[in-house]
């Protein structure tokens, strides 16, 4: 109880914090006019002891600010000992969705008719999930760091992600309407179990459909079989409420494996597709790209370790992550010791770190793609001339991949140097043996 009391406290100071000072816009840059937004909506589930009564007061009244509903709600009994939550939805599998089965926050891309990024948030809520964001029930705090996605690992702009967060002021559980093509399920998962280290683990993602894509089945294969899978920091989520949605009438979910030919679950295994596939018997992780907006807002909270548990991108073989490892060193180390210089005094969290900052010509030709990626190959960074505000504060986890793909892919040519080389001293031991043998 007091573990949740706290964790309460902890929030609303947050909360506060990011609504006196909100992240600047930032622009898009150079030939990339997409922008997307989506919506980090909590709420407050009441426990057994502290129920709230018909008597329990609103939120706030009627043209009371931002801070004075924060105030109001937070001063509740059953806030102060409830357990904060948050919405997470797992897309629906759509063919040509980078995204298809992660889970993710509830947004999409910014359509024309949106008067702001803030609007395609609130929109995008309505229709995939059916949560109207407008009304008195709900309040809309401020925004976290807005970012550039790119994809190619980080050479082409795709679009800059904006997330916005909101706060649902009821006790009771809001009334979801899942749209089928776009969101196969919804779960509310408490904050505590997203700041557990005991929930921390791995993401394994087949990058030879990504890398290897020209040459079919057998090249596919064969990538796989030399590099392995990507591993990627990821947290297991553990919902203490989920929607589930299906077009389907009468819809029983299945195990994919039953029934299936042996040869297609051997070939399903050899060149399965990215994390997030539509098995039913899969964890749901949280990775990636939201991974990296949750971590923002996480590192704010106590124990404030979000970025200490995040872990560097690697493959799975030994060797390739040995590799990795000492390539990489000096790397890790260098920007690990900058998050932890004078720009971040305390062990506190992401508002303590730069914000986006606006783009300007000058800063296109400075800066780094290979800082940013898609698809769990990093997390967004702040699009700008570099990661320091003009008051010193830093972005922990853009200057943590900084310049680290480009060491990445040094580590891939060493590794396929060293499987040539030990594949070619086999060769030529083999070849010997025969000869000897012949000779005989």
């Amino acid at each position: 109880m007091t573990e949740t009391t706290s964790l309460s406290g902890s929030l609303y100071n947050v909360l506060t914090d990011l609504y006196q000072n909100p992240y600047p816009h930032v622009p898009n840059p150079p030939l990339c006019k997409k922008r997307a937004s989506v919506a980090l909506i909590l709420r407050v589930r009441p426990t057994y002891n502290h129920w709230p009564n018909a008597s329990s007061p609103r939120s706030w009244t009627d043209g009371s600010s931002v801070k004075e509903q924060l105030d109001t709600l937070f001063s509740q009994d059953w806030i102060q000992h409830g357990d904060p939550e948050v919405l997470f939805i797992k897309r629906a599998s759509r063919v040509g969705d980078r995204w298809t089965g992660h889970v993710a926050l509830p947004g999409g891309k910014r359509d024309p008719e949106d008067v702001d990024d803030k609007a395609a948030a609130v929109r995008e809520a309505r229709e995939e999930i059916g949560l109207d964001l407008t009304t008195d029930d709900c309040i809309h705090v401020g925004n976290l760091p807005e970012r550039v996605v790119t994809m190619s690992w980080g050479t082409v702009p795709l679009m800059v992600l904006c997330p916005f967060i909101f706060v649902l002021t009821r006790p009771e559980s809001p009334t979801l309407n899942l749209q089928p093509t776009e969101v196969a399920s919804t779960h509310w998962v408490p904050l505590r179990a997203l700041l557990s280290a005991s929930l921390r683990t791995f993401e394994y993602v087949d990058m030879s459909q990504r890398l290897a894509n020209q040459g079919g089945f057998i090249t596919r294969l064969g990538f796989r079989s030399l590099v392995g899978m990507m591993q990627f920091s990821a947290i297991q989520l553990k919902p203490t409420e989920s929607l589930y949605c299906n077009s389907t009438p009468g819809f029983i979910p299945e195990d994919s494996q039953i029934n299936q030919p042996l040869l297609q679950i051997w070939k399903s295994w050899c060149v399965g597709n990215q994390a997030g596939s539509d098995d039913q018997g899969r964890p749901l992780l949280l990775w990636g790209l939201t991974l990296g907006i949750l971590a923002d807002f996480l590192d704010m909270l106590p124990p404030h370790t979000a970025v200490q548990l995040w872990n560097y991108p690697t493959f799975t073989p030994p060797d390739l992550q040995l590799i990795v490892k000492l390539v990489t060193h000096r790397l890790r180390e260098h920007n690990m010791l900058q998050v932890k210089s004078g720009a971040r005094p305390s062990n506190t969290a992401m508002d303590s770190q730069t914000a986006a900052v606006a783009v300007t010509d000058k800063a296109h030709s400075n800066y780094d793609h290979n800082d940013v990626g898609i698809g769990g190959l990093g997390v967004g960074r702040c699009y700008g001339p570099s990661d320091k505000d003009s008051d010193g504060r830093t972005y922990a986890v853009g200057i943590m991949l900084r310049g680290y793909y480009d060491r990445l892919r040094v580590a891939l040519y060493v590794f396929l140097g060293w499987r040539i080389a030990i594949g070619s001293t086999a060769a030529v031991y083999a070849w010997k043996l025969w000869r000897s043998r012949e000779l005989l």
